[in-house]
């Protein structure tokens, strides 16, 4: 077949041609003509085999052999050889193996490797039945090419095809590619196995990456100081840590010195496992003897405490970094303060945020992002909205994470005009709100009610070609429900059936709760009963909406209905069910619930021991909430510091004064650390029981040595122990419990102390409140200081804090007192006089 000579030049011009671009099986020599060599093109035609059968009719028949030998004369082409490549395929020729090796040889000619890669990441995905060739035919094409040209560009294909392979997680093809090309007598570049290596550590594989290094080794490739990176990184993973301390002295035998990425990525895998403390320890012991580590390393190690909730520990290597003169980046400080906003602090997370904005180090979308989610989990609606703009008019950059958190939030304060208007400037800064945005504000109008507005929303969703998924329709499905229009809301389920979407479990639960919580307990039961396959979570959720509902003796028959059968409900519905019962001080059958749970097998749920020795606490029945406590223990659970806290309020409640102390020195043998409320807690315990204690143990003793023990115990610990302890522990008090220890040290006529203390908590920044107040001026009146505890008083007004009616009582009560007292004074001047 003849094929003409194409200039460059002549060929930009053929995709202006529509007949050309259509491609009909065969194009006519006039069509042609234009793009056919400059230089006596008639004679050209004359002298060509255009007279052959091949061109009969005046048409040139379009076959692969001819595209084909088209892309070769396109070689110092490429961007035009690839368009015309693309467009020969959109419009619907089929492109065989020679097609595809004259790209790949044009790509690997010019080093162009991205295109390179996704050709050949085409050929993979595409397979057989597309192509009519298989990858192992290519791979056998491009050895046959080397073999017969010699050692070329053609290497980078196939170092592209291990990557290819690599990157689609084909790892024992990308494997196998590796070590055949070896068999055949090529080397690939050290870069392609790195990528596989690294690719293989990411997904897990970390034995197979390790396999690798070693039989590279075998095969005679000249690993970098990447690859021993990678395989320290891998050993780590794996726990390996000699095994990866080895690997420096293998690079120094084999003359690599390691560099930042070495020395950091063995810090790296240290945190992985799981021991950030001996990453940050080997990484100061470096320090010290001028080992080259970055900015990197550090925020390893930060990251790494953060992953294992030890934020303190994460604050202090960013203070070490800038000690050591190393200036933390963005992701240092946002390791930092993604830590704080997982865990709920948002102060914390703000503060860290400020700091690092003063220092000059400009925030990003995922910081700010991470910090609206985390006041919008708080409750903290208003200020997410008002930080989302504080955020915009600095310049930062919001992406479609950050906006859809603010467009939820303003959705929950019912501000929606704000929130389309958000929707509009995303179209107008050319983002493109997507499902997720249409969903949360159609869920918003359903939460408060406007059932119309969620509709006309999700119309203008389908309109704009967005097709709504399961999540939109649960939306909606739920908003019908909780307005009662069980028809609609039926009605929606038969348009995801013509859609394709079939109704889930959680479709089924959305109704049923979202009936309950309307108040349609009818409309719920019936659909409930409609259901053909009841399953375990359509009977919670039916539990949970009898609780929604306030119909907690329901909710509680259903569930040991259900029991008897040995179906046990999802364990947050259980919850729900266990508050409901305590909150209407329903405790025995609260107990009977815990009981069954712990009978039908599931005893590992820490939130259900903690929420019923809340309530029995809260209640004062000490006895049932210990048996639970001692059931805990029994069973394995180790009560945390929270779980202690809420025993010793309670003992300390109903004056079990000595079973506090035995419990709270029981914690501490157990390791478990007291925190600042738990020493608040003892501190009040011992402030409210101590007068009454002391009177109880007079009357009873009459005169007599007091020997009860309970009492000697909280003689010996006095509020000067707790303190001394929190101290040592460095555990620094907050407002609350120095209220307590002044309020303490008043009933104990301590007042010096007391006005210490007071002082104290004033030169730390911590602002008393009116308890605090009331306390020392209770205080003061005890004592008779009358006019001190004016001056407090008239310090409450100054600074808007409002006496209550204890403290107007206690200054009453003192000024009574102080009267009574001068006027036994005078009694007594005037019987002295006469």
């Amino acid at each position: 077949m003849w094929v003409p000579a194409i200039r460059s030049a002549s060929y930009r011009n053929i995709f202006k041609n529509s007949q050309f671009i259509r491609l009909k099986s065969v194009y006519s020599v006039a069509q042609l003509s234009p793009y056919f060599s400059d230089s006596s093109s008639d004679e050209q035609i004359g002298s060509t085999q255009m007279k052959n059968t091949e061109l009969t009719n005046n048409t040139v028949e379009v076959d692969s052999y001819w595209v084909t030998e088209m892309l070769n004369s396109l070689r110092e082409e490429p961007n035009d050889a690839l368009s015309f490549f693309r467009q020969l395929k959109e419009s619907g020729f089929k492109h065989d193996l020679q097609s595809y090796m004259a790209m790949i040889r044009t790509f690997c000619y010019w080093g162009m490797d991205m295109k390179l890669d996704s050709l050949l990441l085409e050929v993979i995905n595409s397979g057989k039945k597309d192509l009519g060739f298989e990858v192992s035919d290519l791979f056998e094409e491009l050895v046959e090419g080397l073999n017969a040209e010699g050692p070329n560009s053609l290497v980078r294909a196939l170092d592209a095809l291990v990557k290819a392979y690599a990157s689609l997680r084909m790892f024992d093809e990308a494997i196998d590619v590796l070590f055949r090309t070896k068999r055949c007598g090529f080397g690939l570049s050290v870069l392609s196995c790195n990528y596989l290596m690294n690719r293989l550590v990411e997904c897990g594989k970390v034995d197979m990456a390790v396999a690798v290094y070693k039989q590279l080794k075998r095969i005679s490739v000249t690993p970098n100081v990447y690859t021993y990176g990678i395989v320290i990184k891998a050993l780590c993973r794996k726990g390996h840590l000699e095994e990866a301390v080895g690997v420096f002295e293998e690079m120094e035998k084999a003359g690599e010195t390691p560099n930042e990425f070495t020395y950091s990525t063995y810090i790296e895998g240290l945190c992985l496992y799981g021991r950030s403390d001996l990453a940050y320890d080997v990484l100061q012991a470096w320090k010290r003897v001028n080992v080259p580590l970055d900015v990197y390393a550090y925020t390893a190690v930060i990251r790494g405490f953060v992953s294992e909730k030890k934020l303190q520990e994460a604050e202090m290597v960013l203070l070490d970094m800038e000690e050591q003169g190393i200036v933390p980046d963005a992701f240092s400080y946002g390791a930092v303060i993604n830590g704080y906003c997982n865990t709920g602090n948002i102060s914390k997370a703000q503060a860290f945020h400020d700091k690092m904005e003063a220092r000059g180090i400009k925030s990003n979308c995922v910081i700010v992002s991470s910090i609206l989610q985390c006041l919008c989990k708080n409750g903290k609606t208003c200020d997410a909205v008002d930080q989302f703009s504080s955020f915009k008019n600095k310049g930062i950059f919001l992406d479609e994470v950050a906006y859809n958190g603010v467009i939820d939030a303003l959705c929950k304060l019912g501000r929606f005009e704000e929130a389309e208007k958000l929707l509009d400037e995303m179209k107008g800064k050319r983002m493109t709100p997507d499902i997720v945005h249409y969903t949360t504000l159609i869920n918003g109008y359903c939460l408060h009610g406007r059932i119309l507005d969620a509709l006309d929303l999700f119309e203008e969703m389908k309109a704009k070609g967005l097709k709504p998924d399961i999540i939109t329709y649960n939306v909606l499905a739920g908003g019908f429900s909780r307005n009662g229009l069980v028809k609609e809301a039926l009605h929606l389920l038969d348009q995801m059936k013509g859609q394709r979407l079939m109704p889930t479990t959680v479709t089924h639960n959305v109704i049923i709760e979202g009936l309950c919580i309307g108040g349609y307990v009818e409309e719920a039961v019936k659909f409930f009963n409609s259901l053909e396959n009841k399953s375990a979570e359509n009977y919670a959720a039916m539990v949970t909406g009898y609780c929604e509902l306030g119909n907690t003796k329901d909710g509680y028959e259903l569930f040991v209905r259900l029991s008897k059968q040995g179906v046990l409900i999802k364990r947050k519905s259980r919850l729900k069910l266990l508050s409901s019962l305590c909150l209407e001080g329903e405790y025995g059958k609260a107990l009977k619930l815990f009981e069954i749970v712990l009978s039908l097998g599931d005893d590992t749920c820490k939130i259900t021991y903690s929420k019923l020795i809340a309530s029995l606490c809260s209640a004062g029945d000490m006895k049932r909430a210990r048996w639970v406590f001692d059931n805990m223990v029994w069973r394995g659970l180790t009560p945390d510091v929270v779980i202690y806290t809420m025993m010793l309020n309670g003992y300390c409640r109903v004056n079990h004064l000595q079973e506090a102390l035995y419990l709270f020195d029981d914690m501490k043998k157990r390791g478990i650390s007291p925190d600042v409320i738990t020493y608040t807690v003892m501190l009040d315990g011992h402030s409210k029981n101590l007068k009454r204690d002391r009177l109880s143990l007079d009357t009873r003793s009459n005169g007599r040595e007091r020997k009860d023990s309970g009492w000697n115990m909280w003689e010996k610990m006095d509020p000067s122990v707790f303190w001394s302890e929190m101290n040592e522990m460095e555990l620094t008090a907050d407002a609350i419990c120095y209220t307590v220890l002044i309020d303490s040290h008043c009933k104990s006529d301590n007042i010096d102390d007391a006005i210490r203390l007071f002082t104290e908590m004033i030169d730390r920044g911590l602002e008393p409140d009116s308890v605090t107040y009331t306390a020392l001026i209770c205080g003061y009146c005890k004592q008779g200081h009358v006019e001190m505890a004016k001056d407090l008083v008239n310090e409450m007004w100054r600074k808007g804090l409002q006496p209550d009616s204890c403290t107007i009582s206690a200054l009453h009560h003192g000024i009574i007192k102080a009267k009574k007292l001068h006027l036994r004074h005078n009694n007594n001047s005037a019987k002295n006089h006469r």
